[in-house]
């Protein structure tokens, strides 16, 4: 039997230094989908407390970087958002969760919200290892001593500290919350860091690391799950990694932060990541939403495969077709996930039509796959993934140069390229420069005179020829070294 390796829980020294302020740098921002190492068995920290009170700084901060939005107004935070966090040097599993609000105007969205929020903090709570939790100098709320209350049970688990109180600044008032008989409390200001090693260093002599494992194997296949509010991006993410990690409601705009999970499907490893719905600039009027609209762009820059979810009762939109310009940009792998397809005729006659729709209003974009699902019912999913599957492996196809320009040859006997007096060229030969997004570079004696209309016909023959059929590809004609004898020798 191979024996298992001691994990190295070291980490790139950049990576460990701490932030001057997460919360006012937004240049820090994590990179989504960065290779980083994996481990199986971290144990699970739970940050807690009311609305407001620094939840999120706190987690920026051990995170080293920026991944939960950071705002003053009041319950930005609504879906848990994690991520392995180093903290004097050893990983754990971190869990930013959302405010605990007592006072609800009964009857309204918003209660409903906080309530599904409240909900989901507690079920975290319950998961956890150690939990901090985080209030604030000042006078101690009802909803303060409410939430103390619910954590009782869990009293072993929890560390107190006092946030905000940088300087000295309302010592005196934080000490009142000793009065709970907290077994370690703290004062400390997430934001400028105060104190910030003696909560870290209690944290980690409380935890088990004695099951934590690294994990071998090839990078998992990362998934952006995008498109307009309330299209069923949560209930599909839910879905996906069988996990109630994404608040689903029928109130738009629910998720601010990119909530990620995994799961595994076909013998691979998936990262999922759920993001805000994507307005138009114009309707973007909260400070959060910008954000969170940006947050959920971001994850182009870091994903394999673009979910671009459309709901089937309300049909595409103008908004789509920028998701989707910005996705095409970047090379990825694009899926348009026709959601709620349950409350459509279900035959293919129906099916087709949403698909010649979508073909008109996206031009360019036939080769990308159109999958029918219902997200709510688990309907379409195994097909969801299957072309996930077939469109990735498209994404991380590598052609060697002597098949390339064999082909290359074909495709100009076939289909020489013209020629005039004034836009006379040739092309010598091809190289694939990149997988994921594929790319490849052609060298032609006078490459800026090619015309687009030759270089689609390139683009079509990479695609149907060579089995890149269902992914964008990018093309770039370069000048041959040879350019200068045949403009003497025509």
């Amino acid at each position: 039997m191979k024996k298992k390796q001691k994990p190295d829980f070291s980490r790139p020294k950049e990576a460990g230094r701490p932030m001057e302020n997460p919360a006012e740098q937004p240049e820090q921002e994590a990179a989504l989908g960065q290779t980083e190492q994996k481990f199986e068995g971290l144990p699970l920290v739970v940050i807690a407390g009311r609305p407001n009170v620094g939840k999120s700084t706190l987690f920026n901060r051990f995170m080293q970087r920026r991944i939960a939005i950071v705002d003053p107004t009041p319950g930005v935070t609504r879906d848990p958002v994690e991520g392995t966090a180093y903290i004097n040097g050893k990983p754990v599993r971190l869990v930013d969760t959302g405010g605990y609000k007592l006072q609800r105007t009964p009857g309204t969205m918003e209660a409903v919200l906080d309530g599904l929020v409240a909900e989901r903090s507690l079920e975290m709570i319950a998961q956890a290892d150690q939990i901090i939790l985080l209030l604030e100098a000042g006078q101690i709320t009802g909803e303060d001593e409410e939430f103390i209350r619910l954590l009782r049970p869990h009293w072993n688990k929890v560390i107190a500290a006092v946030n905000k109180t940088e300087g000295g600044k309302d010592e005196g008032a934080a000490w009142n919350y000793a009065q709970f008989g907290f077994r370690d409390l703290f004062l400390i200001s997430a934001q400028h860091g105060d104190r910030i090693s003696a909560l870290a260093e209690c944290l980690v002599s409380r935890l088990d690391f004695s099951h934590v494992r690294e994990i071998d194997g090839s990078e998992p296949i990362r998934i952006a799950i995008l498109g307009k509010p309330n299209t069923g991006k949560s209930t599909l993410s839910n879905r996906l990694t069988h996990s109630g990690a994404s608040i689903v409601s029928d109130y738009a705009g629910t998720t601010r932060d990119t909530v990620e999970g995994e799961f595994g499907y076909g013998g691979r490893q998936f990262v999922v990541l759920d993001t805000a719905g994507i307005r138009r600039k114009a309707k973007v009027k909260e400070n959060v939403e910008y954000y969170s609209v940006n947050r959920a762009i971001k994850t182009l820059d870091h994903c394999d495969i673009a979910f671009l979810l459309v709901d089937a009762q309300e049909g595409l939109a103008e908004q789509d077709k920028k998701i989707c310009r910005l996705a095409f940009e970047r090379g990825r792998g694009i899926i348009f996930v026709l959601n709620k397809w349950d409350t459509q005729e279900q035959d293919r006659k129906t099916l087709r039509a949403y698909k010649e729709n979508i073909n008109i209003m996206f031009g360019q974009m036939e080769f990308a796959p159109i999958v029918a699902t219902s997200a709510l019912e688990g309907k379409g999913i195994k097909e969801l993934l299957n072309t996930a599957l077939q469109v990735h492996g498209q994404l991380t196809r590598k052609i060697e140069t002597a098949a390339l320009n064999m082909a290359l040859n074909d495709w100009l006997a076939r289909y020489p390229p013209p020629a005039s007096r004034t836009a006379h060229f040739k092309i010598r030969y091809m190289v694939q420069t990149g997988v994921n997004p594929v790319s490849f570079l052609i060298f032609a004696t006078r490459p800026e005179v090619v015309p687009e209309t030759y270089m689609t016909f390139l683009k079509n023959r990479i695609r149907e020829d060579l089995g890149f059929e269902n992914i964008p590809i990018q093309l770039e004609m370069k000048a041959s070294r040879q350019k200068w004898e045949d403009r003497q020798n025509p």
